[in-house]
C-alpha cells in the first residue's frame, strides 16, 4: 500500500502555552463517570478559573441537562477565547510520541497522528481500511454533531488500534533523541504523561513507510489467514461514536460544497487521533459492564428467562451471599462448551446466570439483546459501568441490577473483527475509567 492511500495525516497540533498548568488544562474522556456527577463536579473546582479542556468539552453525564444549547455556546466561546488569547499554540507538523502510565499499567506508548475519514466508514459490514470495531448507535450522533460542527477545535479523547506485533511503528521513536513537550501528573490518579515532538522528516517517513508495509493486502491475507477481505489497518479502540461524529460533519461538508475539489484540502476531513499497538504491554482490555436502573428483579429475571427460551437457549439461576462467593464458583464453572456464565448483583443477592446454547458468541452479545428487548416501552435505563466496585455499588441500590461481564482476549481481537465484522456496542474498553484517555491536544478544524 503506498504511502497516498494508508488514511494518515501529518497534523499541525495545538497545546497549551508553557504557562499553562496541564494538571488542571487536562481532564479525562467526556464518556466517563456518566452514572457519577460527584467526579465531575470535584473537577469544575478543582480547574476553577485556569484554562481547562473541561471549558471546551461536553461531559455526557450532563447530556440530558436542559441547558444543552447554552453549554454549548460556552464550549465554543471557550475555545475561541483559547485561540484568540494564545492560550493554545501551534506546534508545526508532526506527530507527538506519548509515554502513560496509570494505576495499572507502568508505560503504555502512543502517538498523536490524524487519520483521513476518507478511509473510514462505520457502517455494518464496512471494509474500509479505518473501521468501527463496535456497534455505531446512529441515535447517540446528533447531539455529538451538534457539540462539534461549530467547533473552531477538536480535543480527541479517541484511541485507535494497530496490529504491529513486530513494533515497527510507535516503539522504534523510543529510541530516538527528540524533544520532550510535556512531562506531568495528570489530575484524580490519571497517572502520569510524557511527549515528545516527532517531526523530523526521517522519523515521519518512518512512521509511513511501517504503516504501508502493515497495509499491504498480503501482508493482510496471510496474517489472517483470508482471501477476499478489505484491509483493516487501524481499529477503533476508544472513541467510536466521536469519530463517526467527525465523520459525518465531514460527509456533510462535502456534500453543501459546490466544488468538490477545493473542499478536499479542508482541516475537517481529518480527525486527531492516538495511535496504540494492541500488542502493547501496558494496553489491557477491560469488560464494560451494564447496570439497569428502576426495574423490579424478580420481573426482570422472569423477562430474560423467557426471552432465552424463545430463542430455543435455557437459563439458570444460581444465587450467593457475596461477590467472592460468586466469584469462586464461576472460576469452578470454568469454561464450558455450550454455556455463558454472567454474574450479577441486586439488593438482595449476588448471582449467576448460567445460559445455555447461547445463539450469539460472546456473552455481550447475548445479555445485550436482551436489555435492549427489555427496556423497549420501560421507563428503566441503562448505563455502561467501568469497575466492578461501581456495578457493586449501583447494582446493590433498590431497584437496580449490576452484570459483570467478562473481558474479550486483546491477542484476537483484529482476526474476529476481520472475520465476524463489528462486535456488539460496549464489548471492551481500554483499561478502567481514570486510564482513558485525557484531552491535551487540540487541532483547528475550521
Amino acid at each position: 500500500m503506498d504511502r497516498e492511500n494508508i488514511g494518515l495525516n501529518v497534523p499541525n497540533i495545538l497545546l497549551p502555552r508553557k504557562e499553562v498548568d496541564l494538571s488542571k488544562w487536562a481532564v479525562v474522556a467526556c464518556d466517563q463517570y456518566t452514572s457519577q456527577p460527584k467526579y465531575w463536579a470535584e473537577v469544575e473546582s478543582l480547574v476553577k478559573g485556569c484554562p481547562s479542556t473541561l471549558n471546551a468539552v461536553f461531559p455526557e453525564v450532563f447530556l440530558e441537562d436542559e441547558d444543552g444549547d447554552e453549554r454549548i455556546g460556552r464550549i465554543n466561546a471557550a475555545m475561541e477565547t483559547y485561540l484568540d488569547e494564545g492560550v493554545l499554540e501551534e506546534q508545526g507538523f508532526g506527530f507527538i510520541l506519548l509515554d502513560r502510565k496509570t494505576s495499572h499499567a507502568e508505560s503504555r506508548k502512543g502517538i498523536v497522528v490524524a487519520l483521513d475519514l476518507e478511509k473510514y466508514d462505520y457502517k455494518v459490514g464496512s471494509e474500509s481500511l479505518i473501521r468501527a470495531t463496535e456497534g455505531t448507535i446512529e441515535d447517540r450522533l446528533p447531539p455529538r454533531v451538534k457539540i462539534r460542527e461549530n467547533a473552531k477545535i477538536e480535543l480527541p479523547h479517541i484511541m485507535v488500534l494497530i496490529d504491529d506485533p513486530e513494533r515497527t511503528v510507535i516503539e522504534p521513536l523510543f529510541e530516538k533523541e527528540l524533544d520532550s513537550l510535556y512531562d506531568f501528573e495528570l489530575m484524580a490518579d490519571g497517572g502520569h504523561l510524557k511527549g515528545w515532538r516527532v517531526d523530523s522528516e526521517q522519523d515521519i517517513d518512518a512512521v509511513f513507510d511501517s504503516l504501508s508495509a502493515l497495509g499491504k493486502q498480503n501482508v493482510f491475507d496471510a496474517k489472517y489467514g483470508v482471501s477476499d477481505k478489505g484491509v483493516l489497518l487501524f481499529a477503533m479502540g476508544d472513541g467510536n461514536h466521536s469519530l463517526a461524529t467527525a465523520k459525518n460533519i465531514w460527509e456533510d461538508l462535502k456534500s453543501k460544497s459546490g466544488d468538490l475539489a477545493s473542499v478536499m484540502d479542508h482541516p475537517a476531513r481529518y480527525a486527531l487521533v492516538e495511535l496504540m499497538n494492541v500488542h502493547d504491554e501496558g494496553l489491557e482490555f477491560e469488560p464494560i459492564h451494564r447496570v439497569i436502573f428502576d426495574i423490579d428483579a424478580d420481573n426482570l429475571k422472569a423477562e430474560l428467562n423467557q426471552f432465552f427460551e424463545a430463542e430455543d437457549s435455557s437459563v439458570v439461576f444460581e444465587r450467593f451471599d457475596s461477590l467472592d462467593s460468586a466469584k469462586e464458583r464461576l472460576a469452578a464453572l470454568g469454561d464450558v462448551d455450550g454455556e455463558h456464565l454472567v454474574m450479577f448483583v441486586t439488593e438482595a443477592e449476588y448471582g449467576i446466570i448460567r445460559l445455555s446454547k447461547p445463539s450469539r458468541n460472546l456473552e455481550v452479545g447475548n445479555l445485550q439483546a436482551f436489555i435492549n428487548s427489555y427496556l423497549e416501552g420501560k421507563d428503566s435505563i441503562v448505563d455502561y459501568i467501568h469497575g466492578e466496585d461501581v456495578v457493586v455499588d449501583l447494582g446493590s441500590k433498590p431497584g437496580n441490577i449490576g452484570f459483570f461481564l467478562p473481558v474479550i482476549g486483546k491477542s484476537a481481537f483484529f482476526k474476529t473483527v476481520v472475520l465476524d465484522g463489528a462486535l456488539p456496542r460496549k464489548t471492551f474498553s481500554m483499561g478502567e475509567a481514570e486510564e482513558k484517555r485525557f484531552y491535551l491536544e487540540a487541532r483547528r478544524i475550521q
